[in-house]
């Protein structure tokens, strides 16, 4: 299970401009701010914009100033392999550590819709023993306790961060994971494919 929720992308109209900086072309541009507050490309800015994607990474420099946010849920096995990401993304995670034992634990905060029965049995086994320590910990804030809980927590727990990122960074994990074994990368390519001028700026590799 992911969900990618309260999506914001900022900065497109200063990135556009800058993009014109190398041939000082500020006057061909004809993007502009619709009624909504909505930034929408122009015929010339959309077609320049195109060209330096596809002529490579040192010519569509605008796009790592393109900046999208987006709250993300995923399981932690999931969050181990969006950690392989760690240049131009930054994330605030709720904290496992400090905040575990805050509420009751249930299947509810597992992926487990892919289980199998037997699977799923020893889930539910292990999220009776989760809560039951919590509670205990709860109750005594014994230390070894504690440590109890976090290390029998599986890797498919749920963790929300709210992460920022830029184009490039997208367009490079769209390419990476679009047809990767873990659905939860399916959801978020879909995601990503939803973003402002996703074909043309971040798909565009795969118009050709």
């Amino acid at each position: 299970m992911l969900k990618a929720e309260k999506i914001c992308v900022m900065n497109f109209e200063n990135a556009i401009r800058g993009a014109r900086n190398p041939m000082n072309s500020w006057a061909r541009s004809d993007s502009y701010t619709d009624e909504s507050g909505r930034f929408v490309m122009g015929e010339n800015d959309l077609s320049l914009a195109s060209r330096l994607c596809a002529a490579g990474s040192d010519h569509r420099k605008f796009l790592r100033q393109i900046f999208v946010s987006v709250d993300i849920t995923a399981p932690l096995y999931w969050w181990k392999e969006f950690d392989t990401y760690k240049v131009a993304t930054v994330a605030n995670s709720t904290s496992t550590m400090h905040r575990l034992a805050s509420a009751p634990i249930t299947e509810g905060d597992f992926s487990c819709e892919r289980m199998n029965e037997q699977a799923l049995a020893c889930l539910r086994q292990t999220v009776a023993c989760l809560e039951q320590l919590r509670q205990e910990y709860m109750e005594s804030k014994d230390k070894a306790v504690w440590y109890s809980l976090i290390q029998l927590l599986p890797s498919s727990y749920h963790q929300l961060r709210t992460c920022t990122m830029n184009y490039e960074t997208l367009g490079n994990i769209y390419r990476s994971r679009k047809d990767h074994k873990l659905d939860e990368w399916h959801v978020f390519c879909d995601a990503i494919r939803s973003l402002p001028y996703a074909k043309e700026l971040i798909l565009f590799s795969d118009l050709k």
